[in-house]
């Protein structure tokens, strides 16, 4: 297991193997009292990524870095991760077979589909999809691709941090939205302590907050409009260990929140954000998190896989 410090390295290293893979995805810097926040900020529209997040990262390092065996991979996911999967086998040439909770959203089931993917919906929420994928994975020795705690998912997640320091510069603070850990994992893991990174959980999907209170992952309940993405049941021991090095500040947002800051992407800049993206907006837009004057802040709008009927007129 890499410890934290060792995850700089290994995201320098997948920035290259992937890079031929996934898309250099744009920022957007905004005013004060756009999008409803008081002070200025960047957006960094990983929801622009190949699938529509962040995960396509993890998923090409993860295939890169192994042999895959002729029964090609197996994930389980809530919607995102499985979408990312699939594409990356699809490119790559190798089989996958995705399992879903009943929750995943219908377009995050066609999307799978669409790449090819063989499609188990089973359960009601992500860990039961995850026991059903183990599973198959005895049967047929598949090569695994975890949503979140691997090391080659980690430091693919990790690269997007890499890149929008390339493009911007240094910032005092990122704020990054919680599921498993993956995500907040590799960009905290790149910035080793030299930039805040602010969590940022539902209120209904509190894997880091139960973590940190109980002081080791622990099961939590899952619920709300952003447990698709966000709703899984305990933080990854890498997020988790990289979290205690790297990450002081956690807060959660209610669903209100979240929808309110969905609404404002779409509305404000026409950017489509599923729940799970605009959680870390809704820190601020909520006021939950309150930068300081003269603060430089980026917010990590991680994941579009939503329904655009929703804003219909």
């Amino acid at each position: 297991m890499l410890r934290p410090e060792e995850f700089h390295d290994a995201i320098e290293e997948a920035s290259g193997r992937i890079a031929p893979y996934i898309r250099r995805t744009p920022t957007m810097a905004f005013n004060a009292g756009d999008l409803g926040v008081p002070s200025p900020a960047y957006l960094k529209l990983e929801c622009l990524q190949h699938t529509g997040s962040f995960k396509a990262r993890g998923a090409f390092n993860r295939l890169l870095s192994n042999d895959v065996p002729a029964a090609g991979v197996i994930a389980a996911s809530g919607g995102n991760h499985g979408v990312a999967v699939a594409y990356a086998a699809q490119a790559l040439g190798h089989k996958a077979d995705i399992f879903v909770p009943e929750i995943s959203s219908p377009v995050k089931v066609q999307r799978l589909r669409d790449y090819g993917a063989n499609v188990n919906i089973v359960g009601a929420t992500y860990a039961e999809a995850l026991t059903a994928s183990e599973l198959r994975v005895r049967e047929t020795g598949a090569l695994v691709v975890h949503a979140y705690d691997q090391a080659e998912a980690i430091a693919g997640q990790g690269t997007t941090a890499r890149e929008l320091e390339a493009q911007e510069g240094t910032f005092d603070t990122l704020v990054v939205a919680v599921g498993g850990g993956g995500f907040i994992g590799g960009i905290a893991a790149w910035h080793q302590g030299q930039t805040q990174i602010v969590a940022v959980e539902p209120k209904n999907c509190p894997t880091l907050h139960a973590a940190r209170e109980a002081g080791t992952p622990v099961n939590v309940d899952v619920g709300g409009v952003a447990a698709d993405a966000l709703g899984a049941k305990q933080i990854g021991k890498y997020a988790f260990a990289i979290a205690e090095s790297y990450i002081a500040h956690c807060v959660l947002v209610d669903d209100a929140a979240i929808r309110d800051a969905q609404t404002r992407l779409w509305c404000d800049l026409r950017v489509l954000a599923e729940p799970a993206g605009a959680a870390a907006l809704a820190a601020l837009t909520s006021g939950v998190y309150q930068p300081e004057k003269g603060e430089r802040v980026a917010i990590m709008v991680c994941g579009s896989n939503a329904d655009p009927a929703i804003f219909a007129d």
